[in-house]
């Protein structure tokens, strides 16, 4: 019987989020280009036109009420019933339309990730388990919902977009948010410093999984919820803007986020890890944290 790598060789895909491709957060500024990808902007470029069109696809359609009506779609976790292994395996199925230039299937990166905290926070086995499942999320992409709405960078709906999303405020100009004298404010419809957990943040992987591991009664600490809940949120903790909304917890879970991001970006290397010796390892995590089939 083949072994799962060998499956993925045969049949490569992945699942890249194209926000990796353009960062102008100035957290990233003086980095290499080869260490994060490539952030440039190329007309002429297709696959990065095409990583373009979906930001501004995004930007154009994510507002205060869509963000709402997938909150009400996706919380009722009926949608289907299974086992985070399964479901780990699983995503390797979806093929990301703005991926760039890799073959090699999100299920390396999940664990080169989870492998990399593993060396250097080896006490800390929660901290290897929310490496491997920090993209879960994107199984969303299974049952209807675009890609959109399910990869890359969060930011907060409902107030004025920060200059530090990717592709800036300009790729708002066709979202009606931008003009409702609701939600185009600098607070908008929050009061200041009233937290991170009090904004309605744009929909994607991130709060699904944070609200799934809740659903399922997860017994993983609060910093892994949060590093998974915000790790995409690069506006804030990559940008450094939204800081007149938050408040001092978001102090705490900044330093979180940052901790586990170090890991999560720039992890993938040409070693590819034994999936196969690694599985019997985080199977028992899984059992510990979030054992048995869940919902989602």
């Amino acid at each position: 019987m083949a072994t799962i790598l060998q499956s993925f060789q045969k049949n490569p895909v992945s699942m890249i989020d194209p926000s990796q491709l353009l960062r102008p957060e100035p957290a990233f500024i003086d980095k290499p280009l080869d260490a994060f990808r490539d952030y440039s902007v190329d007309d002429n470029d297709p696959i990065k036109e095409r990583v373009r069109r979906t930001y501004y696809t995004m930007h154009t359609n994510v507002t205060v009420d869509l963000v709402k009506q997938k909150r009400e779609k996706w919380l009722k976790f009926n949608h289907f019933k299974s086992t985070v292994k399964d479901a780990l395996i699983k995503l390797n199925e979806l093929v990301d339309e703005s991926d760039p230039d890799t073959d090699l299937p999100n299920i390396v990166h999940a664990f080169q990730t989870a492998e990399r905290i593993r060396q250097d926070h080896p006490d800390d086995d929660w901290f290897h388990l929310t490496g491997l499942i920090h993209d879960l999320g994107k199984v969303m992409a299974f049952y209807g919902e675009p890609q959109w709405c399910v990869v890359g960078d969060t930011f907060p709906v409902g107030c004025k977009w920060a200059d530090s999303i990717v592709y800036g405020p300009e790729s708002f100009k066709d979202n009606p948010d931008t003009y409702n004298p609701k939600y185009n404010t600098k607070y908008g419809m929050y009061k200041p410093h009233c937290g991170l957990d009090n904004l309605l943040i744009s929909w994607s992987h991130d709060e699904y999984l944070y609200q799934f591991l809740l659903h399922n009664k997860s017994k993983l600490p609060e910093k892994a919820l949060y590093m998974i809940r915000y790790h995409s949120l690069y506006p804030w903790h990559a940008g450094g803007d939204y800081r007149h909304l938050t408040n001092e917890k978001d102090e705490q879970i900044l330093q979180w986020v940052l901790e586990f991001n170090k890991y999560d970006l720039y992890t993938k290397s040409e070693k590819v890890p034994d999936i196969e010796a690694l599985w019997p390892y985080y199977e028992g995590l899984i059992e510990k944290y979030i054992p048995g089939v869940c919902e989602w």
